[in-house]
């Protein structure tokens, strides 16, 4: 794959992205404090961070507005952009009402689970919907070549909304430690930044790629430990709608699953621990999350930040290489 000489653009989006974060990071944020959008901690958490309890959340209003306000100028010029804004403000959208109702209404599990899976399968259906009758129904197979795809026919549908209902939902597992979901979300997107530079038909997808890297990057000012502000539902939500349509529109579903490992790792810590919980009444993990159970374990949350960081740049090699290798 070889790079195009002129990357100005995406770099010029990339920054006017991280420097709207950096600049709206110190409005919202004592604006949150104001309106007392405190965090909750789990009871049954790590002990540490009963210190994170009134942290300000919701803060993935702070991304997603340059990310709003950026597409819909680009949108002027290619009006692809937009399926990738719906998916990512209408999942940011789902867990705004969901931080409302538990910082506001004091309802700590916020959406009911039904409410919440009915809003995310709307939008999941549309965008699946939508993809399905604007691009071939086929999938990236990885460590094959990026020319060598193999056609999902009517599976597409479904696949495609189980992609996106899975991304962020993982995503959300993820963000349980300062800085950690949004840096593992900047290290994923700049991969895909990467790779949609190597085709002209992506040019959409690497503006939108630059916009959300540079807001995570951004927020990273004051999500890093210690925080100052949580992204929330509001923010996790939309940050995994965005990946997830990103790998769907760049047939790399597959791709997403090794780039973002560590969102797989811990949706799957969770899973098992619950599953082996009900079948034998013990534990796997000494908490799930699996970024809990380093904790537990006497990891301090910077490490535990960033060794998950490190991997994902590992995963994003890995990525590469199986975009590249040909085993055949």
């Amino acid at each position: 794959m070889e790079l195009p000489f002129d990357i100005s653009t995406h770099v010029l989006i990339f920054i006017l992205s991280f420097t709207c974060v950096l600049v709206l990071g110190p409005v919202l944020i004592p604006l949150l404090t104001r309106l007392k959008f405190g965090q909750t901690v789990r009871d049954d958490g790590p002990k540490s961070h009963y210190k994170k309890m009134g942290t300000p959340t919701m803060g993935g209003v702070i991304f997603l507005i340059p990310i709003v306000v950026i597409s819909a100028f680009y949108a002027r010029h290619d009006t692809r952009i937009l399926p990738l804004l719906f998916v990512t403000l209408g999942f940011g959208l789902i867990g705004f009402i969901d931080d409302f109702i538990k910082v506001v209404k004091k309802r700590k599990d916020g959406l009911y689970w039904n409410q919440k899976m009915f809003g995310l399968l709307v939008i999941a259906v549309t965008f699946a919907v939508y993809v399905s009758r604007t691009q071939a129904s086929d999938i990236i197979i990885p460590f094959l070549g990026m020319e060598n795809t193999f056609s999902l026919g009517w599976l597409f549908i479904p696949f495609t909304i189980v992609v996106l209902i899975g991304s962020t939902n993982a995503v959300n597992i993820t963000d349980g430690l300062d800085g950690l979901a949004a840096g593992v979300t900047l290290i994923v997107t700049v991969f895909f930044t990467i790779v949609s530079m190597t085709r002209g038909e992506w040019d959409y997808i690497k503006i939108f790629c630059s916009m959300v890297s540079g807001g995570c990057l951004g927020f990273l000012a004051f999500n890093s430990y210690p925080a100052k502000v949580f992204m929330g539902d509001t923010g996790s939500l939309a940050l995994g709608g965005a990946v997830g349509a990103i790998a769907i529109m760049m047939k790399m579903p597959l791709i997403l699953f090794i780039v973002g490992g560590i969102y797989v790792i811990e949706a799957l810590s969770v899973m098992i621990q619950v599953l082996w919980f009900k079948a034998t009444g013990n534990r796997v993990f000494k908490m799930a999350p699996i970024h809990h159970h380093f904790e537990l374990s006497g990891w301090k949350e910077v490490k535990v930040v960033t060794v998950f960081w490190t991997i994902t740049v590992l995963f994003c090699v890995i990525g590469f290489l199986a975009l590249r290798l040909r085993f055949y």
